[in-house]
C-alpha cells in the first residue's frame, strides 16, 4: 500500500454515550510533514454536543460513578494498561497527524502522559475525601463539623493540537478520578489522536456509558455550546490566551468553574557567572522541540549585555546541528509545524521583527516539503517589541541584552504571561533568589526538569487559571461541602 493509500485509510469515530458513532460529515486531518491528507474524522455539530452533554449529565446524576472511588481507580488502571497495550498504534498516529518526532513520542508526546493516568489511579488509594473540623460549642450545644470533597459535575474539556495526548489525559485522568463525567473535544488540526483515546476507552475499559464522551469538530459553534451549555459545570481549556479570554467570558453567563491553561512567553535568564556553553545548548534544543510548539518553552533568552554576541554565536552553532525532516526517522530532532497557516504566522512575525530592528542571526526560512521552518535566532531584540511580547509557537529564539540582575528580572516579568522560565548561574543561591522573583508558575534552575505527574503545572497572569497534575490537579475538579450536626 502506498503512503497516500495508507493515509486515506485512517478513520476514527466519535464516542457519545458509550457508542462509537459517525455523523455523515467529515473533517480532514493533514500530515504536516507532507501536507497530504492523512485521514478523516466525523465532524460533530451542536446536536452531538447536546447528546454528549446529556449523556454525561445522566451518568453523573443517576449512577454511582461519582461515589464509587474504588471502581474509578479500577477503570483508570484499565485505561493505563490499554494505552500501554496500544502504544505502537498511537505512536504511528501521533507521528503522522501531529508531526511529532519518533523520539518525542517516547517522552512528553505520548508515553509520559500515560503516567498521569497511573498517578491519579494511585492517588485514589489513599486520598482523604473528608476533613474533620472538630466539635465546637454554640449556644449551649455541641456541633461536630467536617468538610467533604465531591465531584464538581459535568466537565467540558477542550484541548489544543500541539500535545494532544498530554493535554487530553491531563484533563481526563484527574476529572475521572474526582468522579466527574466528561465531554472532551480535541483540536481540529489533530482530531484523530483524541478520538483514538475515545475508542480505547470504549473498547478496553469498564468506564460506563456517558462518563466519557469524545468529539471532533472545526465548527466554532461546537466550542461555544460546550462552554455555555447549562448542564456543564466545569470548563477546562488549553490553548491560546485570546481564545481563553473568550471562553472565560462565555462561561460567565452561568458562572461555571473555569480552568485555563494558556499561552506563555517564558524567559531564560543567563546570569553573568553561568556556563554559557551549557545554557546555549539548553536554549537552542529546547526551543526547537516539537518545532517550538510548546507553551512553556523558553523563547526569550536574557543575557548580560557584554556577553550578548558570544551567546548568539553559541546558540547559532547549536542550531546548525538540529536535524529536521521526516518525523518518523529516529535521527530527526525537529519535525514540522502543524499547518501552513501556523508557518505563515511564524514567518510573518520574524519578518516584522527584522524590519523593526532585530538582527537575524540565522534562520527565517520556510523549509519544504511540508510545514517546516528553519530554527531562527533573532538578536538585539527590543524587549517591548512584538516578537518579545507575543507567543510565536515556532522554532524562534529572541536574544535580549540586560545590565544587571534587577534589570533581567524586570525584563522577564515584562509580559502579560507567566507560565514558565529558567535561570542559569554558577552560584546556586543567587540563581534561586532570581528564580523566586520571576512571576511564573514553573521555573527551571540550571536545567532542572519540573515536569512530572505529581508536580502542579500552570501559570500566573494571563497564562491561565488553575493547575494541572499533582494533588491540586485533582482538586480543580472537586467541590467542598461543609457539614455540621448536633452531638450529645
Amino acid at each position: 500500500m502506498s503512503t497516500q493509500e495508507q493515509a486515506t485509510a485512517v478513520a476514527r469515530r466519535l464516542l457519545i454515550d458509550g457508542q462509537l458513532v459517525e455523523t455523515g460529515r467529515t473533517l480532514a486531518s493533514l500530515d504536516p510533514a507532507t501536507g497530504a491528507v492523512y485521514g478523516y474524522a466525523p465532524e460533530a455539530g451542536v446536536a452531538e454536543v447536546d447528546a454528549a452533554v446529556a449523556a454525561a449529565r445522566r451518568a453523573f446524576d443517576t449512577t454511582d460513578w461519582a461515589a464509587n472511588h474504588e471502581f474509578r481507580a479500577h477503570c483508570l488502571n484499565q485505561l493505563y494498561q490499554a494505552l500501554r497495550d496500544n502504544v505502537e498504534e498511537l505512536r504511528e498516529l501521533t507521528i503522522a497527524e501531529v508531526g511529532a518526532t519518533r523520539t518525542l513520542t517516547h517522552g512528553n508526546q505520548l508515553e509520559v502522559p500515560f503516567e498521569i493516568v497511573r498517578y491519579y489511579a494511585g492517588l485514589l488509594a489513599d486520598y482523604a475525601w473528608s476533613e474533620d473540623l472538630g466539635v465546637v460549642e454554640i449556644r449551649g450545644q455541641q456541633h461536630r463539623r467536617w468538610v467533604e470533597l465531591e465531584a464538581a459535575g459535568v466537565v467540558a474539556a477542550i484541548a489544543a493540537y500541539n500535545y494532544p495526548h498530554q493535554l487530553a489525559l491531563a484533563k481526563l485522568a484527574p476529572s475521572l478520578a474526582a468522579g466527574c463525567t466528561v465531554v472532551l473535544k480535541g483540536a481540529p488540526d489533530t482530531p484523530l489522536a483524541t478520538l483514538a483515546l475515545g475508542e480505547i476507552i470504549a473498547r478496553h475499559t469498564d468506564i460506563p456509558p456517558g462518563v466519557v464522551n469524545v468529539l471532533a469538530s472545526s465548527d466554532i459553534e461546537v466550542g461555544k455550546r460546550m462552554t455555555t451549555h447549562p448542564d456543564v459545570d466545569v470548563v477546562t481549556f488549553t490553548g491560546s490566551t485570546p481564545v481563553g479570554r473568550q471562553i472565560m467570558a462565555a462561561a460567565s453567563g452561568t458562572l461555571k468553574k473555569v480552568f485555563l491553561e494558556l499561552g506563555g512567553k517564558s524567559a531564560m535568564i543567563l546570569l553573568d557567572d553561568a556556563d554559557y556553553t551549557k545554557a546555549a545548548l539548553f536554549a537552542a534544543f529546547s526551543v526547537v522541540t516539537h518545532a517550538g510548539q510548546g507553551c512553556a518553552l523558553t523563547t526569550r533568552v536574557l543575557v548580560p549585555r557584554q556577553d550578548h554576541d558570544k551567546v548568539a554565536e553559541l546558540i547559532a552553532a547549536n542550531f546548525a546541528h538540529v536535524t529536521w525532516g521526516d518525523p518518523g526517522d529516529p535521527k530527526t530532532y525537529m519535525g514540522p509545524l502543524i499547518s501552513e497557516r501556523q508557518r505563515d504566522k511564524v514567518h510573518g512575525m520574524v519578518q516584522r521583527a527584522v524590519e523593526g530592528g532585530a538582527t537575524l542571526v540565522t534562520g527565517g526560512e520556510k523549509l519544504n516539503p511540508g510545514y517546516f521552518y528553519k530554527p531562527t535566532l533573532l538578536a538585539n531584540v527590543d524587549p517591548d517589541s512584538e516578537i518579545a511580547q507575543e507567543e510565536v509557537f515556532g522554532p524562534v529564539l529572541t536574544l535580549i541584552p540586560y545590565t544587571d540582575d534587577q534589570d533581567a528580572i524586570r525584563i522577564a516579568n515584562n509580559s502579560i504571561y507567566g507560565l514558565s522560565g529558567a535561570v542559569f548561574g554558577a552560584d546556586a543561591e543567587r540563581a534561586k533568589a532570581v528564580a523566586r522573583r520571576v512571576r511564573t508558575g514553573t521555573l527551571s534552575i540550571n536545567g532542572g526538569n519540573y515536569f512530572h505527574p505529581d508536580a502542579p503545572f500552570g501559570g500566573y497572569k494571563q497564562s491561565g487559571i488553575g493547575r494541572e497534575m499533582g494533588r491540586v490537579g485533582l482538586e480543580e475538579f472537586l467541590e467542598r461541602k461543609t457539614l455540621a450536626e448536633v452531638v450529645a
